[in-house]
């Protein structure tokens, strides 16, 4: 399936600066190439003498299934290549953390996801990947995330995001409801759910206990309602830092509507997303924000459970729904590398039929290369709305590093104490602080030098 191409925003050029790489970018691909002449004649001089090779990884991947896939994938690109072994490390929640530490340390692994900042966040950290033959078979949308204008390939993204909103078709059919694509639909969907299931059903289910789910919908939602319709287009305001953060003020009533309405699940601010798959399977919710392996952990739960997934309702009248974007989980290989030929190798290797396949498989997502069509638990959803635009992810284009933060505990407040205001303001001033933050620099400044040094220990040892 190939997916409509939709960019409106070059990343390269306009972003919020996040890193001081942009300041030398122009200068990379030549340092690259230098780079990469020194270190093949290491590796022909390894080569020769039969050394063996150890390549450092790091994964954000954190369900169990995707991570036993990708290891068994690695396993079997070792018995292939027996001089060159990869030391996998998922450090779960806590990677984006460990990977701010490496990179204040100068020591990045040879290998590691950039889950979705290649450019923004990592871009100088990463070796150029352009020459690399997969690179032609990219899907254009994907291609248009992970290049610069000037040609350099950040990473290579093994499968791709489209997030919408999932649903238990068994719940819908109870109650006659048709899988909505707008705001309004979604909201009377809801409300249906709400009367008719004497309180038994949450219409919308979200655990807020880990509240990175409520900077999740919220996100999702930035979209429709300050980008896609041309009458409500933020985007450049967001970008040069003259946003109105009064205009926020919908999305907190948004919230804040669902959860005074009973439109949301009673223990909002309390429920976990480990509850998730057994609440879907059970049919004690409705709808999700929340896709991922939710769908094919349900059914593990319950085999004749129906998950159903719709794109991310459109919110102004006379819009289109949309997907939600980009890439997902990706390898990249550290500017730094004291082995990129090997690292290359692993990087060919999971762009060979059969490992691309069986990734975007295990993620249930597809791939981001063109010719790869996955049997993914969502392939039937993702076909049926094929004709639906794929747009970045609202933070990682118009937000400043830490907006993600920002959003979960801001969300997490409003529906505590109802301070609509309160919150358009908070999210204001905190855009504010982190753009001032960035303002060109990286962030890592502010690292404890006390976790470089437990790191550099750790690593030593």
């Amino acid at each position: 399936m190939k997916k409509s191409a939709y960019l409106k925003v070059m990343l390269g050029a306009g972003a919020l600066a996040v890193i001081t790489a942009c300041g030398g970018e122009e200068n990379l691909n030549d340092d690259n190439n230098a780079g990469a002449e020194n270190n093949n004649d290491n590796n022909n001089t390894e080569e020769a003498s039969g050394d063996d090779v150890t390549l450092e990884l790091y994964s954000s991947m954190t369900a169990e299934g995707e991570r036993g896939e990708f290891e068994d994938l690695i396993a079997e690109f070792e018995e292939e290549n027996p001089n060159i072994s990869i030391e996998a490390n998922f450090p779960g929640g806590s990677y984006e953390d460990q990977l701010r530490v490496m990179m204040a340390a100068d020591d990045v692994p040879d290998l590691f996801d950039t889950h979705g900042w290649s450019q923004l966040r990592y871009g100088e950290y990463v070796r150029d990947l352009s020459g690399m033959d997969w690179v032609d078979d990219l899907d254009e949308q994907m291609e248009d995330i992970v290049t610069d204008e000037d040609g350099k390939v950040y990473t290579y993204p093994m499968n791709q995001a489209q997030d919408g909103v999932i649903y238990n078709e068994d719940v819908l059919d109870e109650h006659g409801i048709e899988p909505p694509t707008n705001w309004d639909d979604f909201r009377e969907a809801l409300e249906t759910i709400r009367d008719e299931s004497g309180g038994q059903v949450a219409p919308l289910w979200i655990p807020g206990g880990d509240d990175w789910t409520l900077a999740q919908m919220v996100d999702q939602m930035m979209t429709p309602m300050f980008e896609t319709h041309p009458d409500h287009d933020y985007t450049d305001e967001f970008q040069d830092g003259s946003f109105d953060w009064s205009n926020y003020e919908p999305m907190g009533e948004l919230m804040l509507g669902l959860h005074e309405d009973d439109l949301l699940n009673q223990d909002v601010l309390t429920a976990q997303f480990a509850q998730a798959p057994e609440i879907m399977a059970s049919g004690q919710a409705g709808f999700m924000f929340i896709v991922g392996s939710i769908g094919p952990d349900a059914q593990e739960v319950n085999p004749d459970a129906n998950i159903g997934l719709v794109p991310t309702p459109a919110y102004h009248d006379g819009d289109d729904p949309s997907w939600i974007g980009g890439e997902r989980n990706t390898i990249s290989i550290s500017e730094d590398a004291d082995h990129p030929e090997e690292a290359e190798k692993f990087i060919e290797f999971m762009t060979e039929d059969e490992p691309a396949t069986r990734i975007a498989e295990a993620t249930n997502v597809d791939s981001a290369l063109e010719h790869i069509e996955p049997d993914a638990f969502y392939s039937e959803y993702y076909d049926r709305y094929s004709d639906v635009e794929v747009i970045p992810y609202f933070d990682r284009v118009h937000l400043p590093s830490g907006m993600w933060d920002v959003m979960a505990t801001t969300t997490a407040e409003l529906l505590s104490d109802g301070d609509v205001e309160g919150a358009a303001q908070t999210m204001g001033s905190e855009y504010e602080r982190l753009r001032e933050e960035d303002d060109g620099e990286d962030d890592l400044d502010d690292i404890d030098e006390e976790d470089i040094e437990d790191f550099e220990d750790e690593d030593n040892e």
